[in-house]
Order: C-alpha cells, then structure tokens, then sequence
C-alpha cells in the first residue's frame, strides 16, 4: 500500500485518462471529503463514472475503490480539525438516521478490530501485565475515559495500579519518574495523537518498562516504543471520537487477566461484597416501596 497517497497521485497523473485527472484533482484538492465518498457519489460529483473510479484506484496499484478510501481515511484521521469532522459528518448522515448509522458503524468497527488485533501481542500482553510489579495507565483527552475505566477494574486485579493524570505535560512524567525494569505502562492514543503520550512512552520504554500501546494502526506514533501493540479501531462521528471498539477491546483485556487471576478475583470480590452489603453501599430493588 502507497505510504504517500498524494504522492503517488502526483507521480503519476500524467498517465491518467481525462476522466482519471478529474479525480486525481478532486482528490488532492477534497482528500478529507472523498475519503466518505462511495465510488458512485465521488463519480458524479466529478462528472465521470463509477467504472472510472473504480479503475482509477486499480491504476494507482490498490485492488479496488474500499482499499483507495481506506488509505484516504488513514490519511486523513489525524489531520482534521473538529470543525472539519462537523462537515463530513454532515455530509455523512446528513437528515438520515442518525441513531441507525452511528451504531451501525460501531459495529463495523468492533468487526475490524477483532480482524486487526493479533492475538499474540493480546496474550503477550496479557502475561506482562500478570508479571508487572507496577502497572502505569496512561490516556489523555478522550483517551482518558478509557484509562480511567481499565484503572477502575484493574485496581481490583492488582495490588499496584497507577493512573497518570494528565494535568500538565511537566505532571505525566513526575508520576512516572520512578518507572523502570519490572514494571509496565498501557498507552492509550486515538487521532488525534497526543504528543505528550508519546513523549512519556518513549521515557517509560528508555527507562526499562515494558510498554503496551492501545492504538487505531501499526503506524500509530505511540507504537515504536511499544513490545506489545494492541489495535482497536476508533473513527469519528462528527466531532465524537467513537471508542466503543477501544473500550471493547480493553473489556476483553480485563475478562482475560481476571481469568488468569481467578481465585485472587473471587476472594477480591468475596469481600468486597460483605463491606457493599454491611455498609449498604447499593439500592436493592423493592426496598424503597416508592411508585
């Protein structure tokens, strides 16, 4: 797969019919908006037909049009700008149903994600985590939702878990000042890519630990550092970053190391449950005698 998309198309437009410059120039000059285009819709917008852009993609070496569009996305995910994600989404749901579309793209992307992942970084990962000494988890943005939910069940698994805040840049690495040998650290890291997730990866990874990245593609720039790579793939809904995929794939990392944890789970809970019940920590259905 071309690396550089726009590249290619420069290199070789000379060798394109009529009907192909139309689009290569659309392309260059729209990338973000024909990357959410069906090969009909980006035909006629140019004036040509689906066959032209279908051979356009074959010309320019991929196998057909989705492969084209997928490239164009990736190139574009960590490129756009929240106003920019408004106008494609726009243009992507427009007056449809919203509710039907959004859920029906999770879903597709849960499927990409159990295709994309390989399970031996997933095991991989699973055994470093069960032989860590300490546990560092690290999400910024959106991405902390994610942390802090790994965090919340992982506390319960693990004797030493540690949520980085992402307060300030200076703030990340003086609480992972002590990381080294032994230890692990989850980075989390969805376009668009946080600078300081990287930088404090690539401390953690020259420190000695063993870093395992959640990300959305093996060009991600938190995975060089990375011993395990465990991709979910995460777009966007308008300005939202979709992270059912992420969070799936985190629910299954948890099931996997509580499994591996079984009879430390079962006393965890065990107790936890006595202290829920003397303390009355839940509302038990059909108590309250409320409407």
């Amino acid at each position: 797969m071309p690396k550089n998309l726009l590249d290619l198309i420069h290199e070789r437009r000379s060798g394109f019919s009529k009907g192909q410059k139309l689009i290569a120039d659309y392309i260059t000059q729209w990338y973000d908006k024909a990357a959410f285009m069906t090969a009909a819709k980006l035909g006629r917008t140019v004036g040509v037909s689906e066959s032209t852009v279908v051979r356009f993609a074959v010309e320019l070496g991929y196998e057909g049009y989705p492969e084209l569009q997928k490239a164009l996305r990736e190139m574009i995910r960590n490129k756009l700008t929240a106003v920019q994600r408004m106008e494609v989404a726009e243009e992507q749901i427009a007056d449809s149903d919203v509710l039907d579309i959004v859920l029906n793209q999770d879903i597709d992307r849960i499927k990409e994600t159990l295709s994309e992942t390989k399970k031996a970084d997933f095991n991989g990962a699973v055994e470093a985590l069960l032989g860590a000494k300490n546990i560092y988890l690290l999400g910024i943005r959106s991405s902390a939702t994610l942390s802090g939910f790994l965090g919340f069940y992982f506390s319960l698994l693990f004797d030493s878990v540690k949520i980085v805040n992402s307060t300030s840049p200076n703030d990340i690495f003086e609480q992972i000042l002590n990381i080294g040998p032994g230890d692990v650290i989850v980075g989390i890291s969805f376009p668009r890519y946080s600078k300081r997730t990287i930088k404090a990866l690539k401390f953690a990874a020259d420190m000695g630990a063993t870093v395992i990245a959640i990300t959305d593609t093996p060009a991600s720039p938190i995975t060089p550092r990375a011993k395990f790579t465990l991709l979910a793939r995460s777009d966007m809904a308008s300005f939202v970053d979709s992270l059912v995929a992420p969070l799936s794939l985190i629910n299954a990392l948890i099931v996997a190391v509580g499994l591996k944890k079984k009879k430390d789970v079962e006393r965890t809970f065990n107790r936890l449950e006595q202290i829920w019940e003397e303390y009355e920590m839940f509302e038990k259905m059909g108590e309250t005698g409320g409407q």
